[in-house]
């Protein structure tokens, strides 16, 4: 699937990605610091979709969702280059993931961020409903 934002592309076709950009930008935020450059294209190939954003040839953006396509979805990795926030790149690739097919069939999308509640709330995102009800398994 492709859409277009401007004169950026957003794609999910996973032949596209600059693992190499990826991977650097992924280990400068507070969920992945330190994150192996393996690890993050094993990660992205075993999603269910991968979603980049391009300026010509050059990445700008990435995100992926991990999903069974059917029942639930998590939004994750989602990063914009920092010359190019503010345009509002990442709502577009939210939507874009909102718009797949399989995503009208989902009972349930999370995401966990610290910072950009602003951004995944435009995109109909609330406060996890019940959350005494969910637990984490965290390695020791």
């Amino acid at each position: 699937m492709r859409a277009l934002l401007s004169d950026l592309e957003i794609d999910d076709d996973l032949s596209r990605v600059d693992f190499d950009r990826v991977h650097s930008w992924l280990t400068t935020t507070y969920w992945s610091p330190g994150v192996s450059r393996e690890l993050v294209e094993r990660a992205a190939r075993g999603s269910a979709t991968v979603i980049g954003v391009y300026a010509g040839a050059q990445q700008v953006a990435y995100c992926r969702i991990v999903s069974d396509k059917a029942t639930f979805a998590w939004l994750c990795d989602v990063f914009v280059d920092e010359t190019f926030r503010g345009r509002g790149i990442a709502k577009a690739m939210v939507r874009f993931a909102l718009d797949l097919p399989y995503s009208a069939e989902l009972r349930r999308w999370i995401l966990a961020t610290r910072d950009a509640h602003e951004v995944y709330a435009e995109c109909g995102f609330v406060q996890l409903p019940n959350p005494d009800r969910w637990m984490v398994r965290l390695p020791s």
